[in-house]
């Protein structure tokens, strides 16, 4: 006799930025390969939400040490219903860097992690696993760790703050939202954000987060929505302080484009405005944007930027932003040479590519990004020599 029929909406799975690295990961014996002093570099990525799994990805492709500080302001969605509901730690972000770290991305426990139910209020079953054991252990950091062993993963996630915290954002033209589900889909750019717990006082930061930060080689912001998921763990107390501690290079991986409000219009340059702004003041080595074309003036760039050539200027061919896109509302993020010089002028390189990925114009192309990281990694070596 045949069972009740389950309807098709019943389960979906969450999609993700780091689809197309399966692509990647079939093809990596055949790329090329860090020399063997680079892969043991330990690298931390800074971020949250789809962005910083992008980064984590490209880090454990080339084989090198990776672990990922999350921020914890998220409270929409599945993990807003359980913090508001069940007063648990955001879990939604956490989860989606543990399963970037799960050493076989299509196991099948690796994949239900990801598994919303319309039956459940759209509620993620890895969220509700990280609930569930944060309030059978009482810890969130034991709930982590087992989540950690279930997917076998290769890092560590670290929460950049066990409170539960507030984000709070002031929008250009001054308004004020309160909420990071609210801010993210302003109306207009952000100019500023903060962070409270919610009994008013100044969140207290996660020691190991902060140890993570310290022993890195590499530090990599983002990319990821700018005020929403990397500012926000900038603005725990001593995650500044363990940067500029660090003897790491720092690389900002901008966004390639505008999906939500917080950003809208903002160019590159702007983008790095925002986290001068927010800390990271001369703190910033490198910095990674998307252009189709190369950023270049009638007469050679000097300077600093005269460390990035041959190869690290080639730009890929593949297809960009189409008009249909931007009328779908999404805007790819620009840079100009005169935005380049700006910036490299406060400190960082530059280094433009074209990362879009083909088939998903807002998502990074694997191998583009990952091409970009070695020869980050490679000019950070030849300036520590």
């Amino acid at each position: 006799m045949a069972g009740p029929k389950r309807s098709a909406e019943a389960f979906r799975v969450d999609p993700a930025a780091t689809a197309a690295f399966s692509a990647l990961r079939s093809a990596l014996p055949n790329l090329r390969k860090l020399d063997e002093d680079d892969k043991a570099l330990k690298a931390v990525v800074i971020g949250g939400g789809t962005g910083a799994p992008v980064s984590i990805r490209t880090l454990l492709s080339l084989g090198v040490q990776t672990s990922a500080v999350v921020a914890m302001a998220d409270d929409g969605g599945s993990t807003g219903v359980l913090r508001e509901e069940a007063d648990v730690t955001p879990p939604g972000d956490i989860r989606k860097c543990l399963v970037a770290f799960a050493k076989d991305p299509a196991d099948p426990l690796v994949r239900a992690l990801k598994y919303r139910f319309a039956v459940a209020r759209d509620h993620a079953l890895g969220n509700l696993l990280l609930a569930a054991l944060e309030d059978a252990t009482g810890s969130f950091p034991e709930a982590i760790a087992i989540c950690e062993k279930l997917v076998d993963a290769q890092g560590h996630v670290y929460p950049s703050t066990l409170d539960h915290v507030i984000l709070s954002a002031q929008t250009q033209d001054g308004r004020i939202l309160d909420g990071q589900a609210v801010a993210c889909h302003s109306k207009t750019a952000l100019a500023k954000v903060w962070l409270s717990a919610e009994d008013g006082r100044a969140p207290c930061p996660f020691e190991p987060a902060l140890a993570a930060i310290r022993e890195a080689d590499l530090i990599v912001l983002g990319p990821g929505s700018l005020f929403t998921s990397i500012i926000p763990n900038l603005l725990i107390p001593g995650v500044v302080d363990a940067i500029r501690a660090s003897r790491g290079r720092v690389l900002f991986v901008c966004a390639l484009a505008d999906v939500q409000g917080e950003t809208w219009g903002l160019t590159a340059r702007e983008h790095f405005e925002a986290l001068a702004a927010h800390g990271m003041e001369g703190l910033i080595d490198y910095m990674l944007v998307h252009s189709k074309v190369p950023l270049r003036a009638e007469s050679p760039a000097t300077g600093s930027f005269a460390a990035i050539s041959g190869a690290d200027l080639e730009h890929a061919s593949t297809s960009d932003f189409t008009d249909d896109q931007l009328i779908k509302g999404v805007r790819p993020i620009s840079i100009s040479y005169a935005d380049m010089l700006a910036i490299q002028s406060r400190g960082p390189i530059v280094i433009s590519r074209n990362l879009v990925d083909a088939e998903q114009p807002t998502w990074h192309s694997p191998f583009a990004l990952r091409d970009a990281f070695q020869n980050v990694i490679k000019l950070s070596r030849a300036r520590r020599s």
